[in-house]
């Protein structure tokens, strides 16, 4: 039986002006966040740079958004936890299981949730396997990928690049690399897409996504091939199946919806912002400039990287409590005003992988895939400019992302690579051979939420899929 823990003062004990008592917390949800999360980190700023703040109806948290601070928490595992069971207000029930945040934040088997020898016994599995990936091949393979959802769009002038393009491509490549065939695939993306938006639709999202990779784990067991998959479990530590599926959970979350994100938001801007409109109307492609500001001040996950202290301390004058969620703004950090010059070209001290023990073992995958995507559409449709204001452009909800909800452009219209009947004779993919359904181009403004197009959208591209 365990022994509950003493109730705590709400209030520090008078006189300490480093615990100045309860502070009103920044909503990190909504429409008013999602449109301009730099003016809550600014609010936020006011505070210091650790601030409480609210990530959904009832469920407080505290937000770094201080540089050097985020790195004190990154760099510190002896003071700093990443197990969610230490969650102490989700333990006692006071954040209810079924909290749309919960799937983002709960405890799973994986490295991104283990500490110490657990987390070097996990993380050995993963940078092992994904390290026998060869950066030619998949190169190559997001080219091959890339051009055949362009020859797709090319015809018609017009597209929306963040269903048709964007948050297509890092599925193809993901079920290439990891040997998944396309009916579980759309199991994996509708359920980790809908745990990112951290709404009333996440707990049916996160067992979706349990159902796709328990299906992945069952096939691989049973026919295991050259794949990441497959690497995983021939790997000497020998991973359960339950560790597997929980690995590639954390994977294809690292992999698919930031993918996406990091595209379509260099995308945006290097389609309006004057500083890059120049080189591109001069026929140069300064991708890998958008790619080094988009994870400076746009980073695909804005606020994550969660940490629990292991006993009550101060962080940088403000005392947080052991068992108390603390997430790191990487967005806000990025942007911290204390950071010495504006220069960010060339410039990747960012946090977007994060730092520390836990910092991203694949960027240097997830920016190839970036750039490849970003060259082969500047490539291929080089007048490509945007269908709607910039600032009339809708950001998706929720605490943890950095994801439009559409990207409309247009175009002058191009025939295919592979001549205008649009067929893909000889390419080793034949789910890229069928003709993709054309996406809404600005689903938020249809009837209904935003949820519901991107639902009905992954069912016409499982039907592209499957022909």
């Amino acid at each position: 039986m365990t022994t509950p823990r003493p109730t705590r003062d709400a209030v520090p004990p008078p006189g300490c002006p480093a615990h100045a008592g309860p502070r009103t917390a920044e909503r990190l949800y909504g429409p008013g966040f999602a449109a301009d999360p730099m003016a809550s980190y600014t609010r936020l700023r006011a505070h210091g740079s650790v601030a409480p703040v609210e990530i959904s109806p009832g469920v407080r948290a505290w937000l770094v958004t201080g540089y050097e601070t985020a790195l004190e928490v990154l760099r510190s595992p002896e003071r700093f936890s990443k197990d969610p069971r230490r969650w102490e207000a989700l333990a006692d029930g006071t954040v209810p299981a079924d909290s749309p945040v919960v799937p983002m934040m709960m405890y799973r088997p994986n490295a991104l949730w283990a500490d110490g020898e657990e987390h070097s016994r996990l993380r050995g599995a993963i940078t092992n396997s994904l390290g026998r990936l060869d950066p030619n091949a998949l190169r190559g393979y997001v080219e091959q990928s890339a051009d055949s959802l362009i020859d797709r769009i090319g015809p018609r002038g017009r597209a929306d690049l963040l269903n048709e393009y964007g948050a297509v491509l890092p599925l193809l490549v993901f079920n290439q690399l990891f040997g998944c065939p396309p009916d579980t695939g759309d199991k994996l993306m509708e359920g980790m897409s809908g745990i990112f938006d951290a709404n009333a639709d996440s707990e049916k999202a996160n067992a979706l996504l349990t159902e796709g990779v328990a299906e992945l784990v069952a096939l691989k067991r049973r026919h295991p091939g050259p794949d990441v998959t497959s690497w995983l479990m021939a790997h000497p530590t020998q991973l359960t199946d339950e560790e597997m599926m929980h690995q590639l959970v954390l994977l294809m979350g690292a992999g698919t919806e930031p993918q996406q994100n990091l595209i379509c938001n260099g995308l945006r801007l290097l389609l309006s912002d004057d500083r890059f409109a120049g080189d591109l109307a001069g026929g140069s492609m300064p991708v890998e400039d958008a790619i080094d500001e988009v994870l400076w001040t746009d980073p695909p996950l804005a606020n994550y990287a969660i940490h629990y202290p292991l006993v009550d301390l101060e962080l940088d004058g403000t005392l947080v409590r052991e068992g108390e969620p603390i997430l790191i703004s990487l967005a806000a950090a990025n942007t911290d005003p204390g950071l010495a010059g504006d220069r960010r070209t060339g410039n990747r001290a960012h946090l977007a992988w994060s730092a520390g023990p836990h910092t991203c073992p694949a960027k240097s995958s997830a920016r190839l895939i970036a750039e490849v995507a970003l060259e082969k559409l500047l490539d291929r449709l080089p007048d490509m400019e945007l269908a709607a204001p910039v600032e009339e452009l809708e950001w998706r909800q929720g605490p943890f992302h950095r994801a439009l909800t559409a990207l409309p452009v247009r175009f002058t219209p191009i025939i295919p690579a592979d001549g205008p009947s649009g067929s893909s004779e000889g390419n080793t993919n034949p789910g890229l051979s069928l003709s993709i359904p054309p996406a809404p181009i600005s689903p938020a403004r249809e009837p209904g939420s935003a949820n519901v197009v991107r639902r009905r959208w992954w069912s016409s591209l499982a039907t592209w899929w499957h022909g």
